[in-house]
């Protein structure tokens, strides 16, 4: 069997074929190191980087074990604590739980839009959707602009069916009361607490995890054809290996659409319907303390260009040379054909908005002490309007071949694409190959 990614779902499977007593497989890999999108980084000052605000909760009592197993009592618990820059105040999250943050006259636009809702009309997109369910004043001020940072893509582009646990959806009677009783309503959601490592960001989960599969990945090997009728794969140095199962992580776009010997002109057309943008991430370092407990922010206005930014030395005191002088932010822009943005200017771009934020001062522009980038070109894949029709035809295709294609872009299903998702995607992977068990995270539409 060979696994195409060391990523969260390609180590996932490779452990636990290992776990079932199966040897012969192999993981080729890319880049010199493990992890995928969950890697992390040290820079030459000290501080860690993650490649994006990661944060450890589960879903499985498989993975709950995995972490423990991995990280032993080398981690530290948090209770969330997020909030949203808007209006020139901040706003706990859930926006939508705690607008009585908001100046009075923005308050009642976000009120009487709710008690003016009509919920008669089915909503056909995302944006409409978010106009049913939160009314037009929670859209205008949040809801859409955000969302548009965060994704790059227009919301009447997008699809809602991916919303589940991810978005709180508003109750009006509980708007008010929280108004009413000045009442914080913050306890939301699936991430509400989570755990981190204590030394060496999210990578190091992947990094142990790696380990554990010693002599099974194949670093600085990547694919460039798959012959799905002699069932073999060429890397880029010109190796040619035979593979029974074939697992793909890599991104399905490129992978259906061009590193398959004759792919059919139809598997060629949908895989390139399926979207996603790019996310840029900056990270800052500054030489001083920053006492503020918040884990992470939203911000949907325009006075910078990152939608979220993490504190990332609350994370761990590990993650800065020294945490009792200094702090490290972490921001995310994303971008894409219709939000385009300039990579090579976003990290200073990035500074500027930690300023307008009011997230450090003037004094601090003159102690920045780490300045770190990276740019994933693919960033989240876009639940847009065209996505399952293209998973219907592409993943039944691939799966005649016994070509299978798991994880964040190789699933293509931001709504199981979690780290514990997408570990998990790979487990089950291996569990219906090895001992025919039906997948039960990733399900073909």
């Amino acid at each position: 069997m060979i696994i195409i990614g060391s990523g969260p779902t390609g180590l996932g499977a490779g452990y636990r074929l290992k776990e079932l007593g199966e040897d012969s497989f192999l993981i080729l890999e890319r880049n010199d190191y493990p992890g995928g999108l969950s890697a992390s980084f040290k820079d030459r000052q000290g501080f860690t980087w993650d490649i994006g605000g990661h944060v450890l909760f589960s879903h499985y009592e498989y993975f709950d074990k995995l972490l423990d197993k991995l990280l032993g009592e080398e981690f530290l618990s948090h209770e969330r604590i997020s909030r949203v820059r808007i209006a020139g105040t901040w706003v706990p999250y859930p926006f939508q739980n705690n607008i009585r943050y908001l100046p009075p006259d923005l308050q009642w636009e976000c009120v009487q839009a709710l008690l003016n809702q009509d919920g008669s009309n089915k909503p056909q997109n995302f944006a409409q959707w978010m106009e049913k369910i939160f009314g037009a004043g929670i859209v205008r001020l949040f809801m859409r602009p955000y969302n548009f940072k965060v994704w790059a893509h227009p919301a009447e582009g997008m699809d809602f069916a991916w919303i589940g646990e991810r978005v709180s959806v508003v109750d009006i009677n509980r708007v008010l009361k929280n108004i009413i009783l000045k009442k914080d309503d913050v306890a939301w959601g699936p991430n509400n607490t989570f755990k981190f490592p204590l030394f060496g960001g999210t990578g190091e989960i992947f990094n142990r995890l790696a380990r554990e599969i010693d002599g099974h990945i194949k670093y600085k090997s990547p694919v460039v054809r798959i012959d799905p009728d002699k069932k073999i794969i060429t890397t880029q140095n010109g190796e040619q290996l035979r593979y029974k199962y074939l697992l793909n992580t890599s991104p399905l776009d490129k992978f259906a659409g061009s590193k398959i010997s004759r792919t059919p002109d139809s598997i060629k057309k949908v895989a390139f319907r399926l979207k996603h943008n790019s996310v840029h991430v900056s990270g800052i370092g500054i030489n001083s303390a920053k006492k503020d407990p918040t884990c992470w922010m939203y911000f949907p206005e325009d006075n910078c260009p990152f939608y979220r930014v993490t504190n990332f030395h609350n994370y761990s005191p590990n993650n800065v040379p020294d945490h009792k002088k200094q702090s490290a932010f972490m921001a995310e822009t994303s971008f894409s054909e219709h939000k385009p943005e300039r990579p090579a200017s976003l990290l200073e771009d990035a500074i500027s908005g930690l300023d307008n934020t009011e997230l450090i001062s003037e004094k601090d522009l003159n102690n920045v002490q780490a300045r770190w980038e990276y740019t994933a070109d693919y960033g989240y894949p876009i639940p847009c309007l065209e996505r399952d029709e293209a998973l219907k035809t592409i993943q039944p295709w691939l799966e005649k071949q016994d070509i299978y294609s798991r994880g964040r872009f190789g699933g293509w299903k931001y709504e199981v694409g979690n780290m514990d998702h997408s570990v998990m995607q790979g487990v089950e992977w291996a569990d219906f190959i090895l001992k025919n068990i039906s997948e039960k995270t990733y399900k073909l539409c």
